[in-house]
């Protein structure tokens, strides 16, 4: 392995009991099966080591504070994906003259809903659904065309604020294409926002038109519209609500389709509309931080398409015979960034949710069909979280094995990683063991692009074996455009992002509070400062928290103060080891990285969520801690512990069973003896972006986390 290979296989591998005689015949076979795949691999391909071994960025000059850039864009950053294409509305017509009659967008036909009573008598709403429905990149343009003329007649004037909440759907990317066309400014909110979030970005923007569904009208909109006294009308994408009296007296409700036609009427007259400039605001992106009120990121035009630029030349031939699945929200960077990567370069994008997405999410009816299984995309995006959720999922099954498949699937698992840490490829293993676990997203990924949040060792080594593709870990803030690094496909090493982008550099600041300096040996470290076209134009209407992240340089590039703390390999990628905000400093003076506790311990399967906290005034780590619900209820009946889900997360002895795996854990980790949680708090409920105490992307959101167990850090912390 080369010297910035950062988990090494062994360290990984999983656990297996078999005969010693049959494992000495197994090792033979499959010795024997090496030598002779090897034979042709040597001289038919490249290793992947070899290419993996390569330098990916370099220093533009030898001072400890220089910038690093991709080998692909020393000369200079790009910023246009393709000629005389400066603008979002520009981009998306070349797409449609070159692929005008390809599908673009998806849609599930929803054939019966029906409710589902659960053992504990709550009810779930369950769906089958049916094939999906395109529209040509034709469909969307006209449709994205008469919405935007139609939006026009209702009073809404070119630069001015428009916002959109509404869960990712067709009718999302449809109505943002026609405010990139008509140079409406697209106010995005992610449709998980609690009310007081939502009142503040819409009365902040000052919209008067805001377009949403029927669901979110009815369960967030309908109680809050009368805080927001800008606002006129309320477009809804999929029909009529079934109350109208409700709304306050000025506030029109129309739909989607009403409105397109409004603009389909006029658009015979051909009446010219203005078109943005490259410097213009294409979108406000709401993001829901994880401190306070969310800050609105001012995102241009040029911006936009500099940061996808970027992502493009990251994923080799990208082209019409990709399908993409669209599911996280699109009021998220990182979902708008690849939907627009995809449109660019006429793949088809088929749209899902994440109690849709496979055949055992939550809103799928037993026996029918998730979304991967007949969608069967190429390209997916993913946070952490839901991809932890995958790994805990797949190794559950692999405990439920008998023995000699789940001796049979270790052995499989084991021997592909070796081969992938010298450059290999395992076609039978792929092929025979590992089609089952592939065929969960459609048996069809090329490629798995990972944002958000850092992505563990185990869990990213687990996805490239399991199903056989690349994971492109990346980094970017909704700051950045989601712009900074992704990882090559070829690179296997885990716990790295990658190298930065050609549309962007990146430099690292001493920070000498924590002890990171740029001149550090081995690997130069600190704050990461992202430089580029993609660095957005600042916070909407916080001109003081826009000069404290950005700043411009004698050459009027604007570059972003991240807050993490990044160290760079010698072939030039980048890894995130800290970040500020993380950064607690105990009572004896030891520094505590909170992330990298987290980051530790989280994979643990008795573990589904984890907060660790500290603060100056004490001298140990605590931590909230969600468990997995099967795994400590069989925990409970293997120590005798009766009672319910409640009593067992409230008992103080399953607090101390679950405490002492966590040390055996951090102990693994190489944790310090300080960095190790000395007491928990078991939650039963679940931390989910609708609780408020984890942002869309699945982040932790501190401050609510320390209110909401304000008593139990006290008690912890032996304050009654």
């Amino acid at each position: 392995m080369n010297n910035h290979v950062s988990s090494k296989p062994s360290t990984m591998k999983l656990k297996h009991t078999i005969n010693p005689i049959l494992l000495y015949f197994i090792h033979f076979v499959i010795s024997l099966y090496t030598i002779l795949t090897y034979i042709p691999y040597y001289f038919l391909s490249e290793s992947r080591q070899e290419k993996s071994n390569q330098i990916k960025a370099k220093p533009v000059n030898s001072k400890p504070e220089s910038a690093y850039r991709s080998v692909n864009s020393l000369d200079g950053l790009a910023s246009v994906l393709y000629p005389g294409c400066d603008t979002l509305d520009k981009v998306f017509m070349h797409a449609k003259n070159k692929f005008k009659d390809k599908r673009l967008l998806g849609t599930r036909e929803i054939l019966n809903e029906e409710d589902e009573v659960q053992p504990n008598g709550k009810i779930f709403k369950k769906v089958i659904l049916g094939n999906y429905n395109w529209l040509s990149f034709e469909d969307v343009f006209v449709r994205a065309f008469n919405f935007g003329n139609g939006l026009q007649i209702l009073g809404q004037k070119p630069k001015t604020n428009i916002a959109i909440f509404c869960e990712t759907r067709a009718e999302w990317m449809i109505a943002a294409q026609a405010c990139f066309m008509y140079n409406f400014q697209l106010v995005t909110l992610y449709a998980t926002l609690g009310g007081p979030a939502i009142v503040h970005g819409l009365n902040e923007t000052e919209v008067t038109n805001i377009i949403t569904s029927k669901e979110l009208l009815q369960t967030k909109l309908k109680d809050i519209v009368s805080l927001v006294p800008c606002l006129r009308h309320i477009i809804t994408v999929d029909g009529k609500p079934p109350a109208w009296s409700e709304f306050p007296k000025g506030v029109i409700v129309h739909t989607m389709a009403a409105v397109q036609a409004l603009g389909a009427k006029a658009s015979a007259e051909n009446k010219p509309h203005s078109k943005p400039v490259p410097s213009d605001i294409a979108v406000i992106m709401y993001t829901s931080g994880s401190t306070g009120l969310p800050k609105g990121v001012m995102i241009s035009h040029s911006n936009l398409i500099a940061g996808i630029t970027g992502m493009a030349e990251r994923i080799p031939e990208l082209g019409e015979k990709d399908v993409y699945i669209g599911y996280l929200p699109l009021a998220h960077v990182l979902e708008l960034s690849a939907e627009l990567v995809c449109l660019s370069h006429g793949c088809c994008i088929g749209y899902s949710s994440p109690q849709t997405l496979a055949d055992q999410s939550s809103k799928i009816k037993k026996g029918s069909k998730g979304d991967t299984s007949i969608l069967k995309p190429t390209l997916m995006a993913a946070v952490p979280e839901i991809m932890d959720r995958i790994y805990k999922n797949v190794m559950n099954k692999v405990n439920e094995m008998s023995n000699f498949q789940r001796t049979l699937f270790i052995l499989a698992y084991n021997y592909k990683m070796e081969q992938i840490s010298k450059g290999h490829g395992t076609p039978l293993c792929d092929r025979f063991i590992f089609r089952k676990v592939r065929s969960l997203l459609g048996g069809n990924i090329r490629l798995l692009l990972c944002g958000g949040a850092p992505l563990s060792a185990t869990t990213q080594r687990f996805m490239n074996i399991c199903f056989c593709c690349p994971v492109g870990q990346g980094y970017g803030l909704t700051e950045s455009c989601g712009a900074g690094t992704i990882t090559e496909v070829w690179d296997y090493n885990t716990g790295r992002v990658g190298a930065p982008l050609v549309c962007c550099e990146i430099k690292l600041k001493n920070w000498e509070e924590g002890g990171y300096f740029n001149t550090d040996k081995p690997h130069p470290r600190g704050e990461i400062i992202i430089g580029g076209q993609n660095v957005t134009m600042g916070y909407y209407k916080n001109e003081a928290k826009t000069k404290a992240d950005f700043f411009e340089d004698e050459n009027g590039q604007r570059w972003l103060c991240t807050g993490d703390i990044g160290e760079f390999d010698p072939d030039g990628c980048l890894k995130i080891i800290d970040r500020k905000k993380d950064l607690v400093k105990l009572q004896a003076g030891e520094y505590v990285s909170l992330g990298k506790v987290e980051a530790a311990l989280k994979n643990l399967s008795l573990i589904d969520n984890i907060c660790a906290y500290a603060n100056s005034y004490h001298s140990y780590v605590i931590g909230f801690v969600v468990p997995n619900q099967k795994e400590l209820t069989e925990l409970a009946r293997k120590r005798g512990l009766r009672g319910t889900w409640e009593e067992l997360c409230n008992s103080c002895e399953m607090e101390n069973e679950v405490l002492k795996a966590l040390s055996e854990a951090a102990v693994s980790a190489s944790l310090e003896k300080f960095e190790i949680p000395v007491k928990i708090r078991l939650s039963p409920e679940p931390w989910t972006p609708e609780t408020g105490l984890v942002t869309d992307a699945f982040k932790l959101k501190r401050k609510e986390l320390k209110t909401h167990y304000q008593a139990d850090i006290e008690r912890m912390y032996g304050r009654k």
